[in-house]
């Protein structure tokens, strides 16, 4: 069952396979993109990779201050026809969205930052955070939570925020499914206090009533606490015109996209109104919304997950 999953899951990236080797010659190489020119590798000893742990899962690692990469961290670099930019710093980082996870096929096979990929480490890749940078990941849906250290670049699948270890996605129970719904959350070591057992859940918060259709939960880091199911947007635009955003409500309904609406949030510099398609009640119909708008012709949308 587990060879299955495995199979079917890392079948979304062949391609990338490709891809994360051009990245690694570009990124020592100094070039802009990937090319079919062959490069001389800097590092030709490949330290060896872990076996599958005989006895569970490995623990989250404990962040602390590491020097940046050698490799892995330019200013921008091009996957795919797409521009990536790396981030100057981590602090204050956090994003929500699809989790995926990368495993047999790239075991051994080098990651952007020069170090060998292990399915079993928790690890992650991440296409803008500096490398390495310590990420607590959360999944949405069951609360549980893990740390993870980002040596690696991608996922470059649409509508992906981060690749997970093998490991990582286990202990998240996102494994078999291939996918899920996470806030990721960059950690600052100087700062992060020793935590709970891995893998876990977050803390409940036993001061709040519980309803049926409500999860609670409570990060030790930071007291934050995360209200509700989540739910699955694809944002098509956002304005600070509500009658733009009618308009393009309006074009929308006409699509056979499901349920559209505006969504208006008051903002600093004004009230932004966001025109969406969903809730959508799967990440693949949410591909499937996100594909049909991209033949459509529009340009700006994306995945949102509140």
């Amino acid at each position: 069952m587990l060879k299955t999953t495995l199979l079917r899951t890392e079948s979304l990236r062949l391609a990338a396979c490709f891809v994360n080797a051009c990245i690694f010659v570009l990124l020592v190489s100094g070039q802009v993109a990937c090319t079919s020119k062959k490069h001389t590798a800097v590092v030709s000893v490949i330290p060896p990779v872990s076996k599958a742990p005989s006895r569970g899962l490995p623990p989250d690692p404990i962040p602390k201050a590491e020097p940046r990469s050698r490799y892995g961290n330019p200013p921008s670099y091009t996957v795919l026809g797409k521009r990536y930019h790396t981030l100057s710093t981590s602090s204050g980082f956090t994003e929500r969205g699809i989790a995926s996870w990368y495993g047999k096929k790239f075991h051994g096979r080098r990651t952007s930052s020069g170090e060998t990929y292990d399915m079993y480490a928790m690890t992650a890749a991440h296409t803008r955070l500096p490398l390495p940078t310590y990420v607590q990941v959360t999944n949405l849906e069951n609360g549980k939570q893990v740390i993870v250290r980002v040596n690696d670049r991608g996922p470059f699948h649409q509508n992906r925020v981060i690749d997970l270890s093998y490991s990582a996605a286990k202990k998240l129970d996102i494994a078999t499914k291939g996918t899920g719904l996470v806030e990721n959350r960059a950690l600052a070591p100087l700062h992060y206090p020793l935590a709970k057992k891995s893998g876990t859940k977050a803390t409940q918060n036993t001061n709040t009533e519980k309803t049926e259709n409500t999860a609670i939960w409570t990060e030790e880091a930071g007291q934050r606490v995360i209200h509700g199911r989540p739910k699955v947007f694809v944002q098509v635009g956002a304005f600070s015109k509500r009658t733009s955003a009618d308009q393009l409500l309006n074009q929308l309904r006409n699509l056979n996209l499901g349920a559209v609406s505006v969504s208006s949030i008051a903002r600093d510099t004004g009230v932004l109104h966001r025109v969406r398609v969903g809730p959508l009640p799967t990440v693949q119909s949410a591909d499937i919304t996100f594909a049909k708008l991209t033949d459509m012709g529009m340009r700006e949308h994306r995945i949102v997950i509140e």
